[in-house]
């Protein structure tokens, strides 16, 4: 369990297409309201991106859920995002081949991010919160590994 974060926002979208590009525009506001260094909130955009993307996409249910979006900074080293949809299956990364389209945005969430996962909601709450973590730049860890 997280400990009280030093700063957290919560937006709501519906599945639809274009809210993966209202969530990065939100986000990257956001990042820059927190200080986060441009890198780091470049990399968080992508992540971000992909996870409501992949939200919109596969996670199936009714037309009416939301797609819910935290964003915390559990501490100054660390920003977290996660995405929560109403589809109880965990998302899994697939190989995509040369070929193929799409299929490699858990691969690319797993390449950036510093951790992931994603487990069902607690108690009371339908579906799944699929997260990904990244470590920030620090004094003490200038590169934030």
């Amino acid at each position: 369990m997280l400990a009280e974060p030093i700063d957290l926002v919560e937006w709501m979208f519906p599945r639809l297409p274009r809210s993966a590009g209202r969530a990065r525009v939100r986000f990257i506001r956001q990042a820059f309201e927190w200080e986060v260094p441009i890198d780091s909130a470049e990399t968080g955009l992508i992540l971000l991106s992909e996870l409501v993307t992949n939200a919109c996409r596969h996670a199936r249910g009714p037309r009416d859920r939301m797609i819910g979006v935290r964003v915390l900074l559990p501490n100054p080293s660390l920003l977290r995002i996660e995405v929560s949809d109403a589809n109880s299956t965990l998302p899994t990364i697939r190989r995509a081949t040369t070929a193929d389209e799409s299929g490699r945005g858990l691969e690319l969430v797993a390449a950036l991010a510093t951790s992931w996962g994603s487990h069902l909601r607690g108690e009371g709450f339908i579906g799944k919160t699929t997260w990904c973590e990244l470590a920030l730049p620090t004094p003490a860890n200038p590169h934030g590994d």
